[in-house]
């Protein structure tokens, strides 16, 4: 029976690299994948997919407007799919998430969700709430603080290392505007 999988962590976990070394274990046995990525993450540039240790592949783009129940069914019935991977996809809409369950409650396809669970003020990104919620199987990936301790917060940083309080939910970027820490450093920086 195919589930719907929700990888989550901080930044700098290894999220990416993690999707990538699946994808790569499903092609390595003759098997299809289709992978997505967020199309305003453009941080990939033409790759799609990117990881920080430099791995890189292709990716189909979908924004809010992207109807993932027949983008992938269409293509599965021209090529039969082993997966479905899905990065940042904290970006996905609570339709979205419902679709890749749909996916893999009626189409048979596993769908593995990558993506952050938390912004930078400790807030749920919607899609990261919806597969929170209906999700078969939840796995936290472990990123480190410069304390040592688990990460699980993502701090917002300005130029000079300062954190950032206000702003929108989403702005992309990496390690010049995000630090991944525990929650009691990430509590200290807030104050």
């Amino acid at each position: 029976m195919a589930k719907l999988y929700f990888y989550y962590a901080s930044m700098n976990a290894g999220k990416s690299t993690t999707l990538l070394q699946a994808d790569f274990n499903y092609r390595e046995r003759g098997m299809a994948t289709m992978l997505w990525n967020a199309a305003l993450d453009d941080r990939g540039g033409e790759k799609g997919i990117e990881s920080r240790i430099g791995l890189a592949t292709g990716a189909h783009r979908f924004d809010a407007a992207t109807d993932l129940w027949e983008r992938v069914s269409a293509a599965h019935r021209v090529e039969p799919l082993a997966c479905v991977l899905v990065d940042e996809a904290q970006f996905l809409s609570h339709a979205q998430v419902w679709q890749l369950a749909r996916l893999a409650d009626e189409a048979g396809i596993p769908v593995l969700c990558y993506g952050l669970r938390t912004d930078f003020r400790g807030a749920l990104f919607p899609g990261s709430a919806a597969l929170l919620g209906i999700a078969d199987s939840l796995v936290e990936l472990k990123a480190v603080c410069h304390c040592g301790r688990k990460a699980t917060m993502n701090l917002r940083v300005d130029a000079a290392g300062g954190a950032v309080l206000q702003g929108a939910q989403t702005e992309i970027g990496g390690n010049d505007r995000y630090v991944a820490l525990c929650r009691k450093h990430f509590s200290e920086a807030l104050r």
